[in-house]
């Protein structure tokens, strides 16, 4: 059963973790990718069981990622996407304080960082208010001699009305080619070989957040075409992690 559907599970309800460890006289969480909630079945439950575990697989990923959090391999590459600037911000100075080489931005966060630049981004989702801190995070990552890698190509449409009729007139231009009525929907095929050729020689690959909005068709060709080149460096022995609610 699925246990979201007791209101009690998402409150992390005392009383209901003690009903689930009445079931169990041990307890073994292997749900990595949930781990971080405050779920009765997560948290609270821990209280009420004789003993409690992380599974094997909880293992190896706080493996890889104690190694990159403590001893990253170089060179050290990360991917960033996603819409928000402000959501990435205490990540991006980690990344920087753990001495990244380069650092690949995508997304809809993206214009954020190419309007602070001077670049027209037209209807293109941007925070205006984090302009400044992304001029600040430029010359950070100049100061401590991060590469800082930025779409050069982007699908638009004319507006975001099409894509809710199903008739998207979608076309791949160069950022400088951006109008005022453009609106940027995914990286385009130069910055997919781009942001390709700079995980080459990486020996460890970090990634949070889509490179477009992945959900709607043709705009998840920039996601699907980094995440193969990700799995391609996997190949040729990279640490690779990718984590996110959208990645």
């Amino acid at each position: 059963e699925n246990l979201r559907f007791h209101a009690e599970e998402e409150k992390n309800d005392g009383q209901f973790a003690r009903q689930l460890a009445s079931l169990c006289d041990l307890y073994v969480n292997d749900a990595f990718g949930a781990a971080h909630r405050a779920h009765a079945s997560t948290a609270a439950i821990t209280r009420f069981v004789k003993q409690a575990a992380a599974g094997l697989l909880m293992e190896k990923e706080l493996d890889y990622l104690g190694r990159v959090i403590n001893d990253p391999q170089h060179p050290f590459v990360a991917i960033l996407g996603g819409a928000k600037v402000s959501d990435k911000i205490p990540v991006i100075n980690a990344l920087i304080d753990r001495k990244v080489d380069k650092l690949l931005i995508g997304g809809a966060m993206a214009y954020t960082f190419l309007k602070a630049e001077g670049f027209t981004v037209g209807k293109s989702i941007v925070e205006n208010e984090m302009i400044d801190t992304a001029r600040q995070i430029k010359k950070r990552c100049e100061d401590s001699n991060v590469e800082l890698l930025l779409p050069t190509d982007h699908q638009v449409v004319d507006s975001y009305e099409p894509i809710k009729a199903g008739k998207v007139a979608a076309k791949t231009i160069p950022i400088e080619f951006t109008n005022a009525g453009h609106a940027g929907m995914d990286i385009g095929v130069e910055t997919v070989n781009h942001f390709a050729n700079a995980l080459q020689d990486a020996k460890t690959i970090i990634w949070n957040g889509p490179m477009g909005v992945f959900e709607e068709p043709p705009f998840g060709e920039g996601t699907i075409g980094l995440a193969k080149a990700a799995a391609e460096a996997a190949d040729r022995g990279a640490i690779v992690i990718v984590g996110g609610g959208d990645s």
